[in-house]
């Protein structure tokens, strides 16, 4: 896969932004208005809290729970619109539905709520993806997202912190690593450019490697076997059974200064 297909779009910058702003706008009216939109999330294992699957990651209880998550959600988004670009539509969709289920199957019997759940979807996406495609740059950013988020890890087991919800991280954490085997990339492999990168290459047939020996030392190479060519046959047409006399007669310098002395005019 070459470099130019990772390409910087208005999407990279524009979606992070409207869906950060989006999330400041709901906490906004729920503020300005006295809205009470708790309810409006996930509650595990109940008609009514199926709608929480979509409206749960438009929904935070405080500013702190809102502001902790709107950093992470600017970078991971863009990073997903840069270097999944075709994809990042799908996984985010996709992410927030599947996460969602997950949380109101094995939640607890109270309202699950924020967008962290998004967040481990895509932190568990990057991270595993990266690691299947053996992209050097995707790669890359799974070891970054691992450096950045690493610790969030330790959020998806139960009774670290009983006020946030461990079941709807897990969930997300499960989601992103699902997704990445239903979104298969396989123009992220390696493009093999040399013969030395093909499975079956055999260093022994390569007239550069022969120049080295055993221990990696320039040696010459081997002499060239002398082949033998066979003399060509003069055809028929080129030769004559009649002798050719050629007579060389030597000019005498007397005989020529008398042909070149100028004739007197009449």
């Amino acid at each position: 896969m070459e470099d130019n297909n990772f390409k910087f779009t208005n999407a990279v910058i524009g979606v992070p932004l409207f869906f950060v702003l989006f999330l400041w706008f709901v906490y906004w009216l729920e503020i300005r208005f006295g809205f009470d939109f708790d309810e409006n999330g996930i509650l595990p294992r109940t008609f009514s809290g199926l709608q929480g699957i979509i409206f749960s990651p438009f929904i935070h209880s405080n500013i702190e729970h809102l502001y902790n998550n709107s950093i992470p959600l600017l970078v991971l988004l863009a990073a997903l619109f840069f270097f999944y670009q075709k994809e990042a539509v799908g996984i985010l969709v996709y992410g927030i539905l599947l996460s969602g289920s997950l949380t109101w199957l094995i939640g607890r019997e109270n309202y699950h709520i924020g967008a962290s759940g998004l967040i481990y979807v895509l932190v568990s996406f990057m991270f595993f993806k990266g690691l299947q495609t053996h992209y050097y740059r995707l790669v890359a950013l799974s070891l970054t997202v691992v450096v950045l988020y690493g610790g969030m890890v330790w959020y998806v087991f139960p009774k670290v912190d009983e006020t946030i919800s461990w079941e709807g991280h897990l969930s997300g954490l499960i989601a992103g690593f699902v997704l990445t085997f239903f979104y298969k990339k396989q123009e992220f492999r390696k493009v093999i450019k040399y013969d030395w990168e093909l499975p079956d290459y055999d260093p022994s047939e390569d007239k550069f490697m022969q120049r080295f020996d055993e221990n990696g030392n320039f040696v010459n190479p081997p002499k060239p076997e002398i082949v033998e060519e066979n003399q060509m046959e003069i055809n028929s047409y080129f030769q004559s059974n009649f002798n050719v006399t050629y007579d060389f007669i030597e000019n005498k310098k007397e005989d020529i200064n008398e042909k070149n002395e100028p004739k007197p005019e009449s």
